[in-house]
């Protein structure tokens, strides 16, 4: 009896880990990574002293190049270096418009004062990005009169770069965000193209989805019910309703615990309609990018998804080549 119970065991065993084993799947493969940018190319800073309200622009390393985050200048220099997409952040104005600029306020970065939502694009044009960047504690501010003017609106952005593709990262929770956004590409139906996906606040990110047919998006609540769902049944090869023709982004550290990981699993999310971004290893705190070369070897060789990285001058090559 215990025998043939033992026998049962090592027969499920064995078939789970046929059924999800990537190792005769990895040699039929032809894919690489494709490289996601984070904002551009942007001023990096040490990861392990921010936290959720850091001011990131007081703690900048010192510069090597003139690129500020969310400008078109730093997103077309991540496409030159090999970016696939490129992340950028936004917030709807008073006067309707999409204003490309991280922070919820303006004191960090800028000469100016309040929240970024809460100020009309006509007055946040005006401001100086770069005036609160610093790499010795306020001694200097190597980058204050060169930012003037350079907070895009999200439509300069796909005027500037007409064949780039964005990840837009909703600021707010307001759904009416969503909307302008579907209002936005019902009006100008080109900028379609345009839109990788949209993530951020649940409220905008569903209604976005809603509004422009066949779009993906993402938000926490999404990526937690498909990777529990994945979890419960994802040993069969299923892929569970709230998987589908969506967007799953996940730390590199979580990633090997998931069935099929990686290359069956990406391949079951891909027949899904679904994307996969491999982000940084997450730590309980921010979620980082694959940002250093010993972070390397968190991206499967041939990975068929995409690597979320904060340092695209350095690393989007490297990536590309796994």
């Amino acid at each position: 009896m215990v025998r043939a119970l033992l026998i049962a065991v090592l027969v499920v065993a064995g078939a789970l880990w046929l059924g999800n084993s990537s190792m005769l799947l990895a040699p039929q493969l032809e894919t690489q990574p494709r490289v996601l940018a984070h904002r551009g190319i942007f001023q990096s800073y040490p990861v392990d002293e921010v936290g959720r309200d850091t001011c990131t622009a007081s703690l900048i390393n010192p510069p090597q190049h003139d690129l500020l985050e969310n400008t078109i200048a730093s997103m077309r220099a991540a496409f030159e270096a090999g970016a696939d997409v490129v992340e950028l952040d936004v917030h709807l104005t008073p006067d309707g418009k999409f204003a490309v600029f991280h922070d919820w306020t303006l004191e960090c970065r800028t000469d100016g004062k309040g929240v970024t939502e809460q100020t009309p694009y006509a007055v946040l044009k005006t401001l100086d990005i770069g005036y609160g960047y610093t790499a010795d504690g306020g001694k200097t501010f190597p980058f204050r009169g060169k930012g003037k003017g350079l907070m895009p609106e999200l439509t300069e952005v796909f005027e500037a770069l007409p064949n780039g593709r964005f990840l837009i990262n909703f600021k707010s929770r307001r759904a009416e965000e969503g909307t302008a956004l579907a209002d936005l590409v019902r009006a100008r139906p080109e900028f379609w193209k345009r839109i990788f996906g949209v993530y951020g606040g649940a409220q905008p990110t569903r209604a976005a989805v809603a509004g422009i047919p066949g779009l993906r998006g993402f938000d926490p609540q999404s990526v937690k019910t498909c990777l529990l769902r994945y979890a419960a049944f994802g040993w069969s090869g299923r892929v569970p309703a709230a998987c589908r023709n969506t967007i799953v982004a996940i730390p590199a550290n979580a990633a090997p615990w998931l069935w099929g990981w990686p290359y069956k699993f990406v391949a079951r999310m891909q027949a899904a309609g679904t994307d996969v971004i491999l982000l940084g290893p997450w730590s309980g705190g921010a979620t980082a990018g694959i940002d250093r070369p010993d972070e390397l070897a968190l991206v499967p060789e041939m990975f068929g998804g995409l690597v979320w990285t904060n340092r695209t001058e350095t690393m989007a090559k490297p990536i590309r080549a796994r």
